[in-house]
């Protein structure tokens, strides 16, 4: 008798639910028996929870003691942990943390100007706005003299190389040297591409510098704000390229 009735479930028709109707499909797929279940089961444990907190609310005892009640405080009617007002760290590992970052940003800054000087020498770029501008001054004696006065044959150089303030060979020289080997155009691509990456590169590391200057401007003005006990009054706010500027009232020395 087991074997048949399994004989008859094995040729049974399998179960099949409705799918949702042409007409119908818009409004996506049909719900079937174990959505609404799922669905129903969850609406009843929230309808219940609710239910929970509805009763223990009501049967809240107003003045009973709770020693959460210490560690909190009451916002806009909304009780929020208080935050811990004992810092992690002492005034004493501050400084020395902030030492320790104050050193790195300037030894990154040493850095980056060491790479910057190096690059400029590559580049011959000697005459920078920031050095000392030096002047080469001629005399002669008569006001004819100074209208017909030329760089390039007082100097004996040609007139392209008059000035420079580096590497000026004289006409004699120029006439000596000897090109060895012709460049081609390719050549000359190669050599002006790597020439204008190498200004790109020091426009970024000029750029890093003096962002790296800023912020150790900020980090000095930081520490004495830190290290000074005595008040002072903020009279400029920091921005992206300049530190805050502080003022201390000035104290006679002993």
């Amino acid at each position: 008798m087991a074997s048949l009735r399994k004989a008859s479930k094995s040729h049974a028709r399998s179960y099949r639910e409705r799918s949702q109707p042409s007409s119908r499909a818009h409004l996506g797929f049909l719900e079937k028996k174990k959505d609404y279940k799922e669905r129903a089961e969850d609406f009843q444990r929230k309808q219940n929870t609710l239910k929970h907190l509805k009763r223990k609310a009501l049967n809240r005892n107003p003045d009973e003691f709770y020693f959460n009640m210490v560690k909190t405080q009451k916002v806009d009617g909304v009780h929020q942990e208080k935050e811990e007002t004992e810092p992690v760290h002492t005034e004493a590992e501050l400084k020395l943390m902030f030492s320790q970052d104050q050193k790195y940003v300037t030894m990154k800054r040493t850095s980056e100007l060491n790479k910057i000087e190096r690059l400029k020498s590559s580049l011959h770029l000697l005459d920078n706005d920031t050095g000392p501008r030096n002047k080469h001054i001629v005399f002669v004696d008569t006001d004819k003299e100074v209208k017909e006065f030329d760089a390039a044959k007082y100097f004996g150089t040609h007139p392209s190389l008059v000035n420079r303030r580096f590497n000026r060979p004289s006409l004699e020289n120029l006439k000596k040297l000897e090109l060895r080997g012709n460049l081609n155009e390719a050549d000359l691509k190669k050599v002006s591409k790597e020439k204008e990456q190498r200004y790109r590169e020091l426009a970024k590391r000029i750029q890093r510098e003096k962002d790296l200057h800023v912020i150790q401007q900020k980090m000095e003005m930081k520490k004495n704000v830190m290290s000074k006990k005595e008040k002072c009054t903020k009279l400029k706010e920091e921005t992206k390229t300049s530190a805050p500027v502080y003022r201390w009232r000035h104290k006679r020395k002993r």
